[in-house]
């Protein structure tokens, strides 16, 4: 992912979340990203090209202690 894309990904989810502290960061040496709210990582967003069409998949683990 380029600096564009991050940027755009990041405006995309502090505006459907309705929260600024989101945070997109690119992971060295990886096609990737890390999603953060404030210091907290929250997910990784992937990137997928299919016959000239981008998509991204955003993936969120939530562990069971997390739920109590």
């Amino acid at each position: 992912m380029n600096h564009s894309e991050i940027r755009k990904l990041e405006a995309f989810f502090q505006k459907k979340f309705k929260l600024p502290t989101i945070e997109v960061r690119q992971r060295p040496k990886k096609d990737s990203a890390e999603l953060f709210i404030g210091d907290e990582f929250i997910g990784v967003l992937y990137r997928d090209e299919d016959e000239g069409e981008v998509s991204y998949n955003f993936t969120m683990a939530i562990l069971d202690i997390d739920l109590e």
